[in-house]
């Protein structure tokens, strides 16, 4: 209710100011060359007895915009990282598509993910929708029909959804869409935060992404648009260090812990 309430205030707020927003947008999305999805939507990282099959399902950040290949993107990075730390065979799949709402996700791309049984789901998703401005009672009936349906279809999975993209931070952008936009984004966050509180099985990493706060684990002068592949979309550096980060998430906070104590049991 507050985040609808704050939603309708930024609406009329800045409702002078939609044409000049949409006049830039227009303007940003002639300038910005069109980058295609990664290929490469299926790949194994490492060789073990146990294995975890991994499923990344959402817009542009999981569709691998940026780069040439997934195993250089934000899954790739990801499934490296979870082999790293379970020393388990990481079999992924990436399921996305760049400009998708969670509404279309739900729509148009739960169908594809077809046999593969997932063990734990990284879902990316947020920015299309405060593109469309969709208010975060809409973001929120969307985001709840998914994890629905992908409880109802994977029932021992786990479900991670990871940050907001970072919008405030894009360079391509002016001040007024980063102001704008990105204040819709910390809503769709904020109302997202409180829907996964209410499943068991899904989480969310809500730390805010700063391209500042990763500066710091690099030992070499960086700039933030070292961090982007076009303004808009991250760069293969940004999906290593994102997609590490995430691992690290899923690590700290157990999620994964009831595989390895199957696995255990299995070798027992």
């Amino acid at each position: 209710m507050i985040n609808q309430f704050k939603y309708t205030f930024n609406i009329i707020y800045n409702l002078p100011l939609i044409p000049l927003i949409y006049f830039q947008g227009k303007r940003i999305k002639a300038k910005v060359p069109v980058l295609p999805d990664a290929a490469g939507s299926e790949g194994v990282e490492g060789q073990s007895d146990q294995q975890i099959n991994l499923l990344t399902l959402g817009e542009s950040s999981i569709a691998g915009v940026g780069v040439d290949f997934h195993k250089n993107g934000l899954t790739g990075a990801l499934a490296q990282s979870l082999f790293q730390k379970y020393n388990y065979k990481i079999n992924w799949k990436v399921v996305a598509k760049s400009g998708y709402t969670a509404k279309k996700v739900v729509k148009e791309l739960i169908p594809q993910i077809g046999n593969f049984q997932p063990d734990i789901i990284v879902i990316g998703l947020g920015a299309n929708d405060a593109f469309k401005f969709n208010s975060p009672r809409k973001w929120r009936a969307n985001m709840n029909t998914l994890f629905t349906r992908l409880n109802n279809s994977f029932p021992n999975s786990k479900t991670v959804c990871i940050n907001m993209p970072p919008i405030h931070e894009f360079p391509a952008f002016t001040p007024l869409m980063k102001r704008t936009i990105g204040n819709m984004v910390n809503l769709l966050g904020d109302e997202l935060k409180d829907l996964t509180s209410k499943f068991d099985n899904v989480f969310f990493l809500e730390d805010k992404l700063t391209f500042e706060s990763w500066m710091h684990k690099f030992d070499r002068p960086m700039q933030s648009s070292d961090f982007f592949s076009d303004g808009v979309h991250p760069s293969a550096l940004t999906y290593q260090t994102w997609g590490r980060d995430v691992g690290d998430y899923i690590f700290e906070n157990k999620i994964l812990e009831h595989f390895k104590k199957k696995w255990q049991q299995l070798g027992q």
